[in-house]
């Protein structure tokens, strides 16, 4: 029998960080959070930036934290962080400025300048990758359009999980699934796509070695060692996108067709090639790389950011309401009274959501919801009938039929959101784990570190270790009903 072993997986999101202890004797695994701290943004005069070297700080207080309580049976450390956002270090490995946030309005009107140098459907026969105004390709392109001394300076691209890893051991690697959002790698190979960045006019020489998830890096360096209080730990690049580790922490039952749910939902498939036709860049879908040289052919979608921002709005107005009673009211309200489009711009920013929802179905001709849930309501409807669009073109896409969804992420705690979507798909949502990017993260450091075969057997431990919860479709006449008429207001809004 094995001895219980430990890995921690460092969790950082666009609002917080968690560091997240994962102990198993490799017949069940459990999570326990050793750390949790907060991610905000600044905003500066010259730009909106992340403050990185705070977020090391507090992965540091983890890592000693986890230490503290695990000692000797830690086997390695692995980040994942959302996608895009980079540093840029120069010969000395020093640190150029504080990265900028993928939110930061340097990226505007670049994507004219960047398709005036290749064409979008060019670009995305390289790289899988439809332009978005978070990818680092339009980031960079901003840096040389202004010739930035940074960009001038610079000798390596790191993305922030690489940043964080350098300066846990001192070694500077790329992670391919990181990688694979800049709009900047070729998915077939899983190399630059260098066609790409000499059309856009970037140096060359920032663009180095890109390793596979689960490439163990190197141990941690003496100095952090001396803080954290152990000595020899390795750091393993996992999956370092928070979205390829959430995948990876999905078992796949029957199906490999999947839902990260949160704050931003992404559906797609894990298929073992690319997909760049024309009819793929018309629909808006994007091949990022996944563990075991998966492809996450994917669409992203508005998600729980609605809600959230629904709360947030009425915490405001001095009425809070948790998420407990929200979704009481959401479930008491009348279905299909209304319907809004989730991916409409005039919901992308903060502000009022309630209105906004509100305006939209006024715009649109339809009944305007009176109550919050109502509100909750509609906003539940259309996430389901929006995720009914992305599955009808999957379907297209890749000429598969599907037996379920898997779902994975914190959205699955949304019991009324997780059935409307097994009724407006017609088919089984298997739900879990709500922990999937931890998972994720821990199982691709045990394939690195050899504890593990391979991807199936770490999906294997967490269908063993965690409940899940499968919803079935219900009336299928109202729900197709629902959609013909959500499709009409997808152009009036």
């Amino acid at each position: 029998m094995i001895s219980e072993k430990v890995f921690i997986a460092i969790d950082l999101g666009a609002g917080s960080g968690r560091v997240i202890a994962a102990k198993t004797d490799f017949s069940t695994i459990e999570l326990e959070e050793v750390h949790r701290f907060d991610n905000p943004g600044t905003d500066l005069p010259s730009g909106s930036f992340w403050n990185v070297i705070g977020l090391y700080r507090e992965i540091l207080t983890g890592l000693r934290r986890a230490v503290e309580q695990h000692g000797s049976k830690i086997v390695s450390i692995g980040i994942d962080t959302w996608g895009c956002d980079f540093g840029l270090v120069d010969a000395n490995g020093e640190l150029l400025g504080m990265p900028h946030q993928y939110r930061d309005p340097r990226f505007e009107g670049m994507d004219a300048v960047m398709h005036a140098a290749m064409p979008e459907a060019e670009i995305y026969s390289h790289t899988g990758i439809k332009t978005n105004f978070y990818n680092s390709s339009l980031h960079l392109m901003a840096e040389a359009r202004k010739q930035s001394p940074t960009l001038l300076h610079a000798e390596n691209l790191l993305f922030v999980p690489d940043l964080l890893a350098y300066w846990l051991t001192g070694v500077q690697a790329v992670e391919r699934t990181v990688a694979s959002t800049s709009q900047l790698l070729d998915p077939r190979t899983g190399d630059w796509a260098w066609e790409v960045i000499d059309a856009l006019g970037l140096p060359r020489k920032i663009f180095g070695a890109v390793v596979a998830p689960g490439t163990v890096l190197g141990s941690i360096r003496d100095e952090v060692a001396s803080f954290i209080g152990q000595a020899g730990i390795p750091v393993v690049a996992t999956a370092c996108h928070d979205t390829a580790s959430a995948v990876a922490g999905i078992p796949m039952d029957g199906s490999s067709l999947w839902l990260s749910s949160g704050t931003w939902s992404i559906m797609g498939v894990e298929t073992s090639e690319a997909i760049t036709s024309a009819d793929a860049h018309a629909y808006g879908f994007c091949n990022e790389l996944g563990v075991s040289d998966s492809v996450r052919f994917l669409k992203n979608i508005s998600g729980l950011w609605l809600v959230q921002e629904c709360k947030r709005q009425w915490d405001l107005e001095g009425d809070p309401l948790g998420y407990g009673e929200m979704a009481t009211l959401a479930n008491q309200a009348t279905p299909f009274s209304a319907f809004i489009d989730p991916d409409d711009s005039c919901f992308a920013s903060p502000g009022d959501m309630p209105e906004k929802i509100r305006a939209f179905c006024a715009r649109s001709g339809q009944s305007v919801p009176d109550d919050k849930g109502q509100i909750l309501r509609v906003v539940t409807v259309s996430l389901a009938l929006k995720y009914r669009v992305v599955y009808e073109n999957i379907r297209k896409l890749t000429g598969l039929d599907f037996k379920c969804l898997n779902a994975g992420g914190g959205g699955i705690q949304n019991a009324l959101l997780s059935q409307a979507t097994a009724d407006a798909l017609g088919i089984e949502i298997v739900c879990g784990p709500v922990e999937a990017t931890s998972c994720g993260n821990v199982i691709t450091q045990m394939i690195g570190t050899g504890y593990l075969t391979n991807l199936e057997a770490g999906r294997d431990l967490i269908r063993r270790s965690f409940e899940r919860s499968v919803f079935t479709p219900g009336d299928s006449l109202a729900w197709d009903d629902a959609f013909t008429r959500f499709k009409a207001i997808l152009t009036l809004g």
